[in-house]
């Protein structure tokens, strides 16, 4: 059994991505996996990293316990929506504010390599988007899942990262969202 975080990265409690998170949860439970949720939408903290890494900006307490409920997962699962073709501020800034030097990652000195201290775990991105995937991957690259994939999270030394996306959410019905429900609660099932 797995030690799974689950991260809703959509400020809105009543979202399809909060309806996908809360699913994958919901189905990890009952297949006997430990589970903490964190909805970013309800945590108090600044998403402004003000000073860069110039200056230590202290943290809020709902980042003290992020930052302890990472630690003890040994597997993330970010469920967010595609905006603008990247992600929602609240999950950029939940990054920029969490992820720091020190916790997740430390440079070396006179070297352009850097510690990775958040091995051992693997990760879930389950992500939504309007844009069709064929078009999300010929036209952007597929920009708003490397950005988190490769340069987030495996940044930080989380590996492996697996992604499932459902596009076209706009034009989707309630069969086809249906569906996507039951994919990500055999995803909470396994665990994966």
């Amino acid at each position: 059994m797995k030690k799974i975080l689950v991260i809703l990265g959509h400020p809105n409690p009543h979202s399809l991505n909060a309806a996908l998170a809360k699913k994958y949860a919901e189905s990890a439970q009952n297949a006997g996996h430990e589970l903490r949720f964190l909805a970013l939408g309800a945590l108090q903290f600044d998403p402004v990293l003000r000073m860069g890494y110039a200056e230590k900006q202290s943290l809020e307490p709902d980042l003290i316990k992020a930052q302890e409920d990472i630690v003890w997962a040994n597997h993330l699962v970010l469920v967010y929506p595609s905006w603008w073709g990247s992600i929602p501020a609240l999950l950029k800034g939940f990054f920029d504010r969490t992820l720091l030097p020190g916790f997740a990652f430390k440079y070396k000195p006179n070297s352009p390599w850097w510690d990775k201290y958040l091995t051992g775990k693997s990760a879930r991105i389950v992500i939504t988007m309007d844009t069709p995937a064929f078009y999300n991957t010929l036209v952007y690259g597929n920009a708003n899942i490397k950005m988190v994939k490769a340069a987030t999270l495996q940044y930080c030394g989380i590996n492996p990262v697996k992604v499932t996306r459902f596009d076209s959410v706009r034009s989707s019905n309630d069969a086809r969202r249906a569906k996507w429900l039951n994919t990500v609660a055999e995803l909470g099932a396994k665990g994966i």
